[in-house]
């Protein structure tokens, strides 16, 4: 069933309580909580959403989600680290950015860049247009004209929209962990916190 409209659900600061709490315990692996696999056939994506459409996304917004996507990443940390970033699509400015712990590299900062390119220019995941090209980033480069040095078809990069707005708002971007976890955990958080 498709995401439809969203509006946060919990107070400002509910985020950052829980940023604070995952810094503060050392995780199990009892405490792990796996991240669910999405769907890789385009039907069942299209169903889902490829995208978000929020009924508001401000600077308040993107903290929010921001520091529940860390507080869900932290207890995996330890094993595989990831950087998370929101930013604004008709800028480039970022909103919100941090990694869920030490190992993480300045390639990060590569994928993120080109994840975000993907996402800006086709109005849907990074995981949406990697299951639309079966992983083939040759396919994927021929068919546009890019190159893979300025565009990504692994996921972990989903556009926002705000209903009303025209075109995408902002990007929100996981790096480092499997590119079917990087999407998941955006639409895992997203799904928790917003109806």
């Amino acid at each position: 069933m498709a995401l439809g409209v969203l509006a946060r659900q919990s107070p400002t600061g509910t985020g950052l309580q829980k940023a604070l709490i995952a810094m503060q315990t050392i995780p199990t692996t009892s405490k792990v909580t796996p991240i669910p696999l999405p769907p890789s056939d385009l039907p069942a994506l299209q169903e889902e959403g490829h995208s978000l459409m929020f009924s508001s996304f401000t600077t308040e917004d993107a903290l929010e989600l921001g520091h529940l996507l860390y507080a869900r990443l932290a207890p995996l940390a330890s094993g595989t680290p990831a950087v998370v970033s929101i930013s604004l699509a008709n800028s480039g400015q970022v909103l919100f950015q941090c990694v869920t712990g030490p190992g993480t590299t300045p390639d990060n900062e590569h994928w993120i860049r080109r994840k975000t390119n993907t996402a800006l220019r086709f109005g849907a995941s990074s995981w949406f247009m990697h299951c639309k090209f079966q992983g083939d980033e040759g396919a994927f480069a021929a068919k546009y004209s890019v190159g893979n040095d300025e565009y990504a078809i692994h996921g972990g990069a989903v556009p926002i929209y705000v209903r009303g707005v025209e075109g995408v708002v902002a990007v929100v971007v996981v790096s480092g962990l499997a590119q079917h976890e990087d999407h998941a955990v955006i639409f895992d958080v997203v799904k928790e916190n917003w109806r």
